[in-house]
């Protein structure tokens, strides 16, 4: 059995995917399952695997699906998965050429049975095209939980997940009717409440934000996804080691995603009333912001 699942959700994404391919072509070790989502695609993606899987350097595995969004893609994956580790690498972006050998001996060396049952997965860093790291390094410890690397270690930038499937299987990604988005973190934030990620101030991956992504229309999406956005931030608003200026703020995204999705029994079913009620103004200052700027089909 391989020890690492490296995954793609991907649609209509056949013009960049040869990129990644191609990089997976390079690796210094071959210790990992290329398993591609296909969320839809109604280009030549298939055709394309097809030819690669054919080719027989990559160990390929294929799954086509009717469009979910990326959370229904990751839902996927992770009932697919088999191997120990797994990582996510979008279809723009692709791996340096010696990622899984550095991740599958790091994982060997620091995640030993001891220490398995308390950590995650390891967090490597992500980098530019031009090998740029993106936002900050990772600070000087040897493990940490995502949420406090960003909120009080001040790690800024995108950074490369590589997780134990075992946990990635538990908190799946709820699907919301004619919605294609819930935001990833999610699944992340919650196993911060039980498990830190080893740190590797390595470059894993290299990324690409193109104009298609979702990074760049983010507007849009919430526009379009406000009953999952109103899932998230009230997901958010649950944990148990965030500070009360973070409460307020996921609980001014929740007010708006309330008004955009018509949900007028928010206040009921919020986990933080109080905040809740004291975000009414910025709230609806949010909702009238993202509607003026945004325009849906």
């Amino acid at each position: 059995m391989k020890q690492l699942t490296i995954f793609t959700p991907t649609f209509n994404r056949a013009y960049c995917l040869p990129n990644l391919y191609e990089s997976l072509k390079r690796q210094t070790s071959q210790d990992f399952i290329w398993l591609i989502i296909d969320d839809g695609s109604t280009d030549d993606t298939k055709e394309l695997v097809d030819s690669w899987k054919e080719e027989g350097i990559v160990e390929v595995v294929y799954r086509w699906q009717e469009n979910q969004g990326m959370h229904g893609a990751h839902n996927t994956a992770y009932n697919l998965i088999e191997t120990e580790l797994n990582m996510c690498i979008d279809s723009d972006d692709y791996v340096t050429d010696d990622a899984v050998e550095k991740i599958t001996a790091f994982w060997t060396e620091n995640g030993n049975e001891n220490e398995n049952e308390n950590v995650s997965g390891i967090l490597g860093l992500d980098a530019f095209t031009d090998n740029e790291i993106i936002g900050t390094q990772l600070p000087d410890l040897k493990s940490s939980t995502l949420f406090n690397l960003y909120n009080k270690h001040g790690v800024t930038g995108d950074k490369k997940l590589v997780y134990r499937t075992e946990l990635t299987k538990k908190y799946p990604y709820p699907i919301f009717t004619d919605e294609k988005y819930v935001g990833l973190a999610y699944k992340y934030y919650m196993l911060d409440r039980d498990y830190e990620l080893l740190l590797m101030n390595e470059v894993l991956c290299c990324v690409d934000y193109l104009p298609d992504g979702s990074t760049n229309n983010m507007l849009r999406q919430y526009r379009k996804n406000p009953r999952g956005f109103a899932f998230y931030r009230k997901e958010l608003m649950k944990l148990p080691f965030v500070s009360n200026s973070f409460k307020f703020r996921q609980a001014i995204h929740y007010v708006s995603s309330s008004f955009m999705s018509n949900n007028w029994s928010f206040i009921k079913e919020t986990p933080s009333k109080a905040y809740t009620i004291l975000a009414l103004p910025l709230g609806a200052a949010l909702f009238i912001y993202v509607k003026t700027k945004t325009k849906i089909a």
